[in-house]
């Protein structure tokens, strides 16, 4: 049975090429890059010149990227390391509904500590707009965390506005951009953004390593405490051979950006055409904004969204209903409920596709129809 992965937003496959450079560095590099040896000083080496691929990508310096284990990491480090780092100055901390549980559950958590959380809502395409933002300000705030993509919808937020408001305030502004990094052209300067957060697996690099960008001059409490690397902003040996591949990754990512924007978009528009000419009861969520081309939330009128996506997977069709980290469960998507209200029928029958690496418009094709076959026997 032919099988077709369409659910790139939770994890990509890792790239051939990607996956060489990882295994030549898994085979020949194994010195501790605090060590000044020349085993030591080749692993330095390679992690510099990762650093400086990372950094290019967002317009930053190299020194202000710290090495991660991914996008949880970087979103913990962003939140509670800057809660701590401020808490002299204020205890109020502004994010959205729709966040990553990285960053919600993360919230959560401080306000056991004191810390108050304002969760602006959202649109019902999942959008907040800057004057949410500079309402919700006071002389409190600390953190400002809003995500560049959503990782289950796909819109994208206003963060070059936002960064506008922020900037001449005393609060620290962070973006998860994991969803985005690798599809969409980031500038921190032009967002004006103080932590920016990434993630390899999203972009087709090795799982368990990413990055966040610090501005120089800001200042984060560590979450973990050891030796001295990454400047004493988060201690522990660098992952070598992951961060060698990630960096490859976004070479890659980066010189693909254009065609894949135009790739997924006659993905969407091909899958979208075949539902209409089926005569499928569906609806574009989120449609009426800017969002991630990767990322397509769609809703089937009619349907219930765990027979749809049980019978998907019997058909050989990877998606989703939402985020990959809470596969499984059996509480409504919290961004959709956050979009629609708890009683909208969107949330039991919305899927989300999303594309990358592996697919052409011939396997679009087979899924969509696939996807109708399935639809038109659940629908009675």
């Amino acid at each position: 049975m032919q099988t077709i992965y369409l659910d790139h937003a939770a994890t990509t496959p890792i790239h051939p090429e990607v996956s060489a450079v990882y295994m030549n560095a898994m085979d020949t590099v194994f010195g501790n890059p605090s060590s000044i040896h020349s085993f030591g000083r080749n692993s330095r080496k390679l992690l510099d010149d990762a650093r400086k691929t990372m950094a290019e990508a967002i317009h930053a310096e190299p020194n202000e990227i710290i090495f991660t284990s991914g996008g949880t990491e970087a979103d913990n480090i962003a939140v509670f390391g800057t809660a701590a780092a401020m808490k002299e100055k204020g205890n109020h901390i502004i994010t959205t509904a729709i966040e990553h549980h990285a960053v919600l559950n993360s919230c959560k958590e401080l306000e056991k500590s004191g810390f108050h959380v304002t969760y602006l809502p959202v649109d019902e395409n999942g959008r907040i707009s800057a004057e949410q933002v500079a309402e919700a300000l006071t002389d409190q705030t600390v953190l400002v965390s809003i995500m560049y993509g959503n990782n289950e919808v796909g819109t994208i937020q206003p963060i070059k506005e936002i960064g506008a408001i922020v900037k001449d305030h005393q609060a620290i502004f962070h973006t998860d951009a994991v969803q985005a990094f690798g599809i969409m052209e980031l500038n921190v300067n032009e967002l004006q953004v103080d932590l920016l957060s990434v993630s390899a697996h999203k972009l087709n690099g090795p799982k368990g390593v990413g990055f966040l960008y610090q501005r120089k001059g800001l200042q984060t409490t560590p979450l973990q405490f050891g030796g001295e690397q990454e400047r004493k902003r988060r201690a522990g040996t660098e992952n070598v051979p992951a961060i060698v591949g990630f960096a490859e990754a976004i070479k890659i990512a980066r010189n693909e950006i254009e065609n894949n924007h135009q790739k997924y978009n006659r993905y969407k528009a091909i899958m979208t055409d075949i539902f209409r000419k089926e005569g499928i009861d569906f609806e574009v969520n989120a449609d009426e904004v800017d969002r991630l081309p990767h990322v397509v939330n769609i809703s089937f009128h009619g349907t219930e969204i765990e027979s749809l996506l049980v019978n998907m997977d019997m058909a050989g069709i990877a998606v989703s209903s939402g985020s990959a980290c809470t596969a499984g469960s059996l509480e409504p998507s919290h961004v959709l409920s956050a979009m629609w209200g708890n009683d909208s029928p969107k949330l039991r029958n919305s899927v989300r596709f999303s594309f990358g690496l592996g697919l052409d418009e011939q396997s679009v094709r087979d899924a969509a129809m696939k996807t109708t076959q399935i639809i038109k026997r659940l629908v009675k």
